[in-house]
């Protein structure tokens, strides 16, 4: 899970190591450039499962495209895939996403209080570079002292805020 939008109204995330079967040319039938490639759609979420969204591993974004951590830009509008398919730079890449993930107001905190979650530092090669087969065994391999069900990958502002509410929840449980 990369949490890609986290604030007072809730928290959003894209699940990153669940590729569907659904090949992107047949997503996206117009987009002449996906035409005989192998890309996948990722699942990235049970809410709006129609919301088609980008995650791009990028040295000079789409204009349109919000910065998630340092290089990795979260968008909505498919024409920049034309540019990454045909004249990326070598760590230039994207995962396409149906759907997202969400939380209310508060609601990942309380999961992370009583330890749902793990979170590491966000982590572009692991998200766009492996075998999404193997990421979650990866980033639980990564994990340091109890091991939770679940592995997010947080911008270090989300964790730093996080750690703060929760403190300001329970002072003795977080240092």
């Amino acid at each position: 899970m990369l949490v890609v939008e986290h604030g007072s109204e809730g928290t959003v995330g894209l699940i990153l190591n669940r590729p569907t079967k659904l090949l992107l040319s047949h997503a996206l039938p117009d987009l002449t450039v996906l035409k005989g490639t192998s890309y996948r759609l990722f699942a990235g979420g049970p809410v709006e499962p129609t919301r088609f969204l980008l995650l791009f591993r990028l040295k000079e974004p789409p204009a349109d495209a919000r910065l998630v951590f340092d290089g990795v830009y979260l968008g909505r509008k498919p024409d920049a895939l034309e540019r990454i398919i045909t004249q990326a730079k070598p760590t230039e890449t994207f995962r396409a996403f149906a759907g997202f993930a969400a939380w209310a107001s508060r609601q990942l905190e309380a999961e992370m209080l009583v330890g749902a979650w793990g979170i590491l530092p966000p982590d572009s090669i692991s998200m766009f570079d492996k075998d999404p087969a193997v990421l979650w065994s990866d980033c639980i391999s990564r994990l340091q002292g109890p091991r939770g069900e679940r592995v997010a990958w947080s911008v270090p502002v989300f964790a730093e805020r996080a750690r703060r509410n929760l403190q300001e929840a329970v002072p003795d449980l977080v240092d």
